[in-house]
């Protein structure tokens, strides 16, 4: 086996895979890439059990085919400390992978290719072809409301529900809830829910470009594909049910107040300065069109902050974890937005407020439910 490739054709495809890999790896071949190196093409493999990342290389020049695995991130950060524009050629010798390029010479231990596992997956049942923009979107707007090592494994992870013509992402951790949908290029006949664990999810979110380039996603019984020109990424899916979210989002929010989003993030911003590193409690005071924002802390330490907004419903008092509230403007990307209230022990629905004449049907559409916190 032996072959050249340039420096930068090939630290792309390393920089994509070396997410997959974890630095402690209870087998010692996870810690390695599978490079399948053939006629006219060089296919580069990183697992570690539950996520699969495969990407393509183009190679210079391929003198013999050959399967071999090299540790990924000594691979890595001998890729990125060399020159620019450097070639790279690699060699196989016995147990040893030998790369020359220019002056500089290494000899990296190898392990058995046939060890290498990959995912036993059944074939894809569904397809759903997306922009790279659309599900990086989807992502984006609702996956840092996942749980966190919850012993609900199933919060764990982002929901994908596929309704008609609509693809819905879900993520809760049970204080608040992140909803976001967009409408398909085609629609689907069977409805389908599925979980993605949480670091396929970051995984998705680090690697898929803001572009409308295809992403084409692969559904099977236990795993989801995402396809890119970039790259081929499988996972398992998370084994559980998750929760009817529909039950958590307020159907009738008898007071709503609307504000303008940058205001408002920049009230709250100040505001947490305050607030108890703990709990990050926030008070809001509604009172005709005016909103008043206050924190404190044990050191009796306070901050207020006044607001002018819309809003007809009377008095409000209620509290909120203000970093809750600052992630949901973080995704929003209306001048406005609407915050739905019934009472300080219900929870709110957040939402974007869209111009009369904007057709929402063509757009991310989302909704956010934050619980309301006892001060």
């Amino acid at each position: 086996m032996k072959f050249s490739i340039k420096r930068e054709a090939l630290l792309q495809p390393l920089q994509i895979i070396s997410g997959v890999i974890e630095r402690k790896q209870t087998l010692p071949i996870l810690s390695n890439i599978l490079f399948e190196v053939q006629q006219d093409s060089l296919n580069l493999t990183g697992t570690d059990l539950e996520i699969e990342m495969v990407s393509t290389a183009q190679v210079d020049l391929i003198e013999s085919a050959g399967i071999f695995t090299v540790p990924a991130r000594k691979l890595l950060d001998i890729t990125k400390s060399l020159p620019e524009s450097s070639v790279l050629n690699f060699q196989l010798d016995g147990e040893r992978i030998l790369l020359k390029s220019a002056r500089s010479r290494f000899g990296l231990a190898t392990l058995p290719s046939n060890e290498f596992p990959s995912l036993d997956e059944s074939d894809d049942q569904i397809f759903i072809e997306l922009t790279q923009a659309q599900l990086r979107g989807l992502i984006q707007k609702t996956a840092f409301s996942m749980a966190v090592q919850d012993v609900r494994y199933f919060l764990n992870g982002l929901l994908l529900h596929i309704k008609d013509d609509r693809l819905q992402a879900v993520a809760t951790d049970g204080h608040r809830l992140a909803l976001a949908s967009v409408k398909m290029k085609a629609p689907v006949t069977d409805e389908q829910q599925l979980i993605i664990p949480r670091k396929g999810v970051l995984e998705l979110l680090r690697l898929l470009h803001d572009d409308d380039s295809p992403a084409e996603i692969g559904l099977g019984t236990n795993h989801i594909r995402v396809k890119t020109e970039q790259f081929t990424f499988t996972s398992k899916l998370i084994d559980g049910r998750f929760p009817d979210y529909n039950r958590v989002i307020p159907a009738h929010s008898t007071k709503k107040m609307i504000v303008d989003k940058e205001l408002l993030r920049s009230a709250l911003q100040r505001a947490a300065i305050l607030s108890s590193e703990k709990y990050r409690g926030i008070r809001m005071i509604l009172d005709g069109t005016l909103l008043k924002v206050q924190a404190s802390n044990p050191d009796q330490e306070e901050s207020e902050e006044e607001l002018q907004v819309e809003y007809d419903g009377i008095e409000l008092e209620i509290g909120f974890n203000v970093s809750y509230l600052l992630e949901v403007l973080s995704v929003l990307d209306t001048e406005l937005v609407q915050i739905g209230m019934t009472d300080a022990n219900g929870s709110a629905l957040v939402q974007a407020v869209f111009p009369p004449a904007s057709d929402i049907e063509d757009k991310f559409y989302s909704r956010y439910v934050v619980m309301p916190m006892r001060l």
